[in-house]
């Protein structure tokens, strides 16, 4: 190897290694934005703004995309979401999928999340597994979410407003139809209920 040639490789090494420090410097400053409605390190502390933090990084990049995108429906994050760009999404996903989620105790109606659970069991575990405790393939953490949020987003689900995946669609479409429209609102009580491990 040549003096030039190393001189090169050192030099494109040392970007490489200051461009990765420079992400981690700034994805604290990054995720300021979000903690205003989404809580200390992600953990919502109001009603109707869910919990990121432990979002896994696929899943949080993938919202944001679909936020600017217009593609996921919002009250105010697809305006938010289009003064970033996808690096930046990197960046504040690796960040809050490194934060702990909390979990606030909430009032819930016990009747309701006990049919909840019987619903989950029945139609959401293979997506939503440990009772919605973990975020895999983008399925999201729905435990200890604020009841409104998952209230919401099931409203959103079941009118179309919001774009569900075929699997999940179907197990929806199933659940309704032989329990109702109520069932919708005791899967919601259920996730509410599970604050604690």
């Amino acid at each position: 190897m040549t003096l030039k040639v190393a001189k090169y490789a050192l030099l494109i090494s040392g970007l490489a290694l200051s461009s990765s420090l420079l992400a981690d410097e700034m994805a604290p400053m990054l995720a300021q934005t979000c903690v205003g409605c989404h809580g200390p390190n992600g953990s919502s502390v109001g009603p109707a703004t869910p919990s990121i933090a432990g979002t896994e990084e696929e899943t949080f990049v993938e919202s944001m995309q679909a936020y600017k995108n217009g593609d996921r429906p919002s009250t105010i994050m697809a305006r938010i979401a289009k003064g970033y760009t996808d690096e930046d999404f990197v960046v504040m996903a690796k960040y809050f999928s490194s934060q702990e989620f909390i979990r606030y105790p909430q009032e819930t109606d016990k009747t309701k999340a006990n049919r909840g659970e019987k619903l989950h069991d029945k139609y959401c575990d293979k997506c939503h597994e440990d009772n919605g405790f973990k975020d895999e393939d983008g399925s999201s953490i729905l435990a200890g979410q604020w009841l409104p949020y998952l209230q919401y987003s099931l409203a959103d689900y079941h009118s179309g407003e919001r774009e569900a995946t075929k699997k999940m669609r179907k197990r929806m479409k199933k659940m309704v139809k032989s329990a109702g429209e109520g069932s919708l609102d005791d899967v919601a009580h259920f996730y509410a209920s599970q604050t604690k491990k």
